[in-house]
């Protein structure tokens, strides 16, 4: 009975140490700032034995040269697969803005106010007014590219994707039970942090082996 792996990855550094970082979405196409965190993912995963047959990435300069640079780490030699319906959220109105510009904005001038809405997007995967979040889409999109990742032959499979914090939030839906999930979990997962989903060929859910791993230490 075949296994079929997801890995899932969030790209590294976009902000420099000493940088004050911002909102940064779909809009803001910001290059990587180091190559630490993104080549210690394909160290982490060669370690493990996670070598992926496929590699995929939304089509942001971040996360392609993250998926590139754990590929060299693994020798692989594959070109990265661009996937459009995985690119980051819209923050709106709080695009590359400040977290106290955020807070400050979403609580109306109260930053307590934003704060606990904030908590409710980290926590519950609630979005705040303003930004472009469609969270069916997002999600739909999880099960079809995990479904189409499922090896019909009855072989293993694994495959990875490089993607940002606002979509990969959404990723432990594909477990039946976002809800029960998130009561277990931070759903926001650090740069260059990966999460393992596994399917067996007659399971109807995936199982999260590992979430928000951090692979450089």
């Amino acid at each position: 009975m075949g296994i079929t792996t997801l890995i899932i990855a969030r790209h590294g550094n976009t902000f420099r140490k000493g940088e004050t970082p911002t909102r940064v979405g779909a809009r803001t196409n910001l290059p990587l700032v180091e190559e630490d965190r993104s080549r210690a993912i394909g160290r982490y995963l060669k370690g493990k034995g996670l070598i992926p047959q496929e590699v995929f990435a939304s089509p942001l300069i971040r996360t392609v040269k993250t998926a590139q640079l754990a590929m060299e780490e693994m020798n692989l030699k594959q070109e990265v697969i661009l996937l459009h319906e995985f690119t980051e959220i819209d923050y709106g109105q709080d695009e590359n803005k400040t977290e106290e510009e955020v807070l400050w904005r979403l609580g109306n001038g109260d930053t307590e106010k934003g704060k606990a809405i904030i908590e409710a997007w980290n926590r519950e995967g609630i979005a705040p007014a303003g930004w472009q979040v469609d969270t069916e889409e997002i999600i739909k999109n999880w099960f079809q590219w995990a479904e189409n990742r499922v090896n019909k032959n009855g072989e293993n499979s694994c495959s990875l994707i490089v993607t940002s914090n606002g979509i990969i939030r959404f990723a432990p839906c594909l477990t039946g039970n976002f809800e029960n999930f998130t009561k277990n979990n931070d759903i926001k997962v650090v740069t260059g942090g990966i999460a393992v989903f596994e399917k067996r060929e007659n399971d109807r859910f995936w199982n999260c082996k590992a979430w928000n791993v951090k692979c450089l230490s």
